[in-house]
């Protein structure tokens, strides 16, 4: 079965902690400068959650987004396979260069149909913004969003005997980086 992987970027962690380490030298040198400074406390232990934030994730190997002739996972998110046949619709939204790919599913196969109605009322606002239950953020993968975009939609319609090819042509293609 031809599988893609798409894991974390390395980079993102990386520059999570260097931007951590901008608020948290200043904060160090203040505080041994003047012992006393509370606020530069404040600055370090906030900023300082970045480091292990950052850690984790670029130590962290699992694929973050499997693809299949079954379906897609994204292992943050939701934790079971949809499957292509329950995909309606997918599209990108953007927000603060954070780029989420929206599935559409039919109403009875949203995950807040299994949970109570705080998590219903909590789907309900997201649909409000702009989103759908099923958003996954493809960001942090460091692939090209709309071509993944492109992809689900055309997996959401394929015949499963063309999946396949649809997906080592994807994979073809992020490996040559075209």
């Amino acid at each position: 079965m031809v599988e893609i992987n798409l894991y974390k970027s390395r980079w993102q962690a990386i520059r999570v902690m260097l931007l951590c380490s901008v608020f948290v030298v200043p904060c160090i040198w203040g505080v041994s400068n003047m012992p006393s400074n509370w606020l530069c406390w404040v600055g370090i232990l906030f900023f300082g959650m970045g480091y292990p934030f950052g850690l984790y994730n670029l130590l962290d190997r699992r694929p973050l987004i499997v693809l299949n002739e079954l379906g897609i996972l994204h292992h943050e998110t939701h934790r079971e396979f949809i499957n292509w046949n329950l995909i309606q619709n997918a599209y990108l939204v953007e927000v603060h260069k954070q780029q989420l790919l929206c599935l559409v599913v039919p109403p009875d196969f949203e995950p807040s149909m299994r949970k109570g109605k705080v998590a219903q009322q909590m789907g309900g606002l997201s649909r409000a913004m702009g989103f759908q239950e099923l958003t996954l953020p493809v960001s942090a993968t460091g692939v090209d969003a709309p071509k993944l975009t492109e992809l689900v939609l055309l997996m959401s319609k394929a015949a499963p005997a063309s999946r396949t090819h649809l997906l080592q042509k994807f994979n073809g293609q992020k490996a040559s980086g075209a």
